[in-house]
């Protein structure tokens, strides 16, 4: 028998075709000593290869390939420290509510907790990603890593999604696979919960009589986008979103007020309604930029999770449900045809004014970002001042999953490898990552990704010096700046050293001209913003 006999059908390759079998077309991940027999299958199963410099990059290319195509993104590590590595990127996916699968092999079974020095010996790899994931399974068979896909599947479709983690033992992982090719196909997945009777009446009911509706859309309403603008329409509500819900209404439509949750403009909208509904969103502090969203009239919630319903504000009526399906019972009880919107001009103006008087140059240079940016674009952010403070505002999208960013978990190095999974589901559309100089520096090596991948990417570098918003914090706290003023690279000549294409940008006016050529001429392209431009004015200040 040779070597690739013994291999054929192991229950690593069961494993990730059961993987393909829901649709899955592409893994993000490193090879290594103890994981290739998930890699052995990948290219006879169809499966796009993603090899990242670093597991952490894995895990956010694998977020930002799922936000595209509405399928879990799938991580491949080697056991101990790479599987560690991508602990971040479980975290955020966990603080976001986003499906990821994590695959990783874990020492032969007999050989828990030995303590002997193996290879990547770790005291026990799945109850440190179970601590952050939604659950951690080490699997004793191929049968049970197979149902260990299909339950994530299940709980991705009907429940909150979260990331998953299976560790197969190393010689599980090698073994011959005892699973039928039937038991390896698709299941079909639970119908969504669509709300109980009673509260779908209510819920219609209240909302019929509402003078002042507001909706608020957080990311569970994502997939819900026609059915809440319908919703929207009918009531005459203006809709809110926080970041992860941006674009579930289009932000051009005449009824958004953007994702702006975080202005206290914004916030006044919906404390002043009578009705708010509220859907998919725990209205958490790292969304709101408060304590809490103080309503004073009825609100109605609808989640996916029971757990959510009373988080952080109770309601009046609370509906456990899959967003898109609960939204369409509601419309379908609601007589009538759409309401007259109502005039949300002076809002606007006030949202617009708080942007702008928050950080008046950020938010200039955030301007001039979006100006050049295709409509169509993704555009994938870092927890980066020209992100937070102003283009996740200025920038309007027309769908969800246009703005990839992580506002609960706000990690840095998010955003180059996002936009490089985003970039490998949509290979026809332009996508750019717009990051501060500290956040690439996070993950500067992901370049070499995707120039590897042959990618057409926009990267655009705005140079404030280091860690500027820790600065600011460390003097406002009476401290001298300890820690947060870098050395900065040649970032175009780094690039290029990468095998990219950079340029640097010192005057204004050169700015918009560099990014839409820089987007038009494809391969990877890095635009340095060199402090003297990030610093500019804002033009609306002139005399």
């Amino acid at each position: 028998m040779t070597t690739t006999d013994a291999y054929a059908d192991t229950t690593g390759r069961a494993v990730l075709e059961t993987i393909r079998n829901y649709g899955v077309s592409a893994v993000f991940g490193i090879p290594g000593t103890h994981n290739l027999e998930f890699y052995r299958p990948l290219a006879d199963l169809g499966f796009r290869v993603v090899t990242n410099r670093h597991e952490q990059g894995s895990g956010y290319g694998a977020d930002g390939w799922s936000q595209q195509t509405g399928l879990p993104g799938v991580v491949i590590t080697t056991s101990g420290p790479g599987l560690q590595n991508a602990m971040s990127a479980v975290g955020t996916a966990f603080c976001e509510s986003r499906p990821m699968i994590v695959l990783s092999p874990g020492v032969a079974r007999g050989a828990e907790f030995a303590d002997v020095g193996t290879l990547h010996e770790t005291k026990d790899a799945s109850a440190m990603v179970a601590a952050i994931a939604e659950w951690s399974r080490r699997v004793g068979s191929a049968a049970e890593a197979v149902a260990a896909v299909h339950d994530a599947f299940a709980l991705f479709r009907s429940g909150r999604p979260r990331p998953v983690h299976i560790e197969v033992p190393l010689d599980v992982l090698e073994s011959a696979a005892d699973v039928p090719a039937a038991d390896r196909a698709a299941r079909p997945l639970p119908a969504p919960a669509d709300g109980e009777d009673p509260l779908i009446a209510e819920a219609a009911a209240v909302l019929r009589t509402a003078q002042r509706p507001v909706i608020v859309a957080g990311g569970g309403a994502t997939r819900a986008s026609a059915e809440l603008t319908a919703l929207a329409e009918r009531l005459g509500a203006p809709v809110l979103t926080t970041l992860n819900g941006k674009g579930a209404v289009d932000e051009h439509h005449p009824l958004s007020l953007g994702a702006n949750l975080r202005l206290a403009a914004a916030r006044e909208v919906a404390e002043d309604a009578d009705v708010l509904l509220v859907v998919g969103s725990k209205l958490g502090e790292a969304e709101l930029w408060a304590p809490r969203l103080a309503a004073k009239g009825g609100v109605v919630r609808v989640d996916i999770s029971p757990a959510q319903l009373a988080k952080n504000l109770e309601p009046r009526i609370g509906i456990v449900g899959d967003a898109a399906a609960v939204l369409a019972r509601i419309r379908t009880a609601l007589p009538g045809d759409a309401a007259a919107p109502p005039v949300l001009d002076t809002a606007r103006e006030r949202i617009l004014q708080e942007i702008r008087d928050t950080a008046p140059s950020t938010v200039a240079l955030a301007e001039t970002i979006a100006a050049a940016i295709p409509e169509d674009a993704v555009v994938a952010g870092d927890s980066s001042q020209i992100v937070y403070l102003a283009l996740a505002n200025v920038l309007r999208r027309s769908r969800p999953h246009a703005l990839l960013y992580t506002p609960t978990y706000a990690t840095l190095g998010y955003g180059l490898p996002a936009a490089i999974g985003a970039k490998v589901a949509l290979p026809d559309r332009p996508v750019v990552a717009v990051v501060g100089d500290g956040a690439l520096m996070f993950a500067v090596n992901e370049i070499a990704t995707a120039v590897e991948q042959r990618l057409d990417l926009t990267i655009v570098c705005v140079d404030n010096g280091g860690y500027a918003e820790i600065r600011q914090n460390e003097l406002d706290r009476g401290m001298p700046p300890i820690g947060v003023d870098l050395v900065q690279p040649d970032w175009a000549a780094l690039a290029r050293a990468f095998g990219a294409h950079g340029v640097r940008v010192d005057d204004a006016d050169d700015l918009v001209p560099a990014l839409r050529a820089a987007i038009s001429a494809g391969g990877v392209q890095l635009v340095h913003v060199a402090p003297e431009t990030s610093d500019r004015p804002n033009p609306e200040d002139k005399d």
